[in-house]
């Protein structure tokens, strides 16, 4: 069983940088491609970013495109989420995903087969 464990987010002012880590556990972190999903108070969870196995095929969000970078290394277990320039627009939380197909890009909720309990991300204007 694949477990996640987010952590990095916290409160923040407009313009300020976070970065969120993921650590995965419990199988063959190279099996999959990674992503990261966010959900605002009321709102649906979106996509934000994925990262296929090997971290040379990346995918943004049109909303993030610019400001936020997914890596991930493969020798740590973990996935990162480097988001800069950030805005209120961007309070959510913020969840890792993990989907058994370690070279294809997913862009939907139900892509993904694994997820974590979440992080907080609060921007204030």
């Amino acid at each position: 069983q694949v477990q996640l464990v987010e952590s990095g987010g916290g409160f923040v002012h407009n313009g300020d940088s976070l970065r969120l880590s993921c650590l995965f556990s419990g199988r063959t972190f190279s099996d999959y491609s990674m992503a990261w999903f966010r959900q605002a108070p009321g709102q649906e969870r979106e996509f934000v970013a994925t990262v296929t196995w090997a971290g040379h095929t990346t995918a943004y969000a049109d909303s993030v495109k610019g400001r936020f970078t997914i890596s991930r290394d493969n020798a740590k277990l973990a996935v990162y989420l480097q988001m800069n320039s950030l805005k209120p627009e961007d309070t959510a939380r913020y969840f890792c995903a993990a989907r058994n197909r370690a070279s294809s890009i997913g862009y939907q909720r139900d892509d993904y087969d694994y997820w974590g309990q979440g992080t907080h991300v609060s921007v204030y204007a």
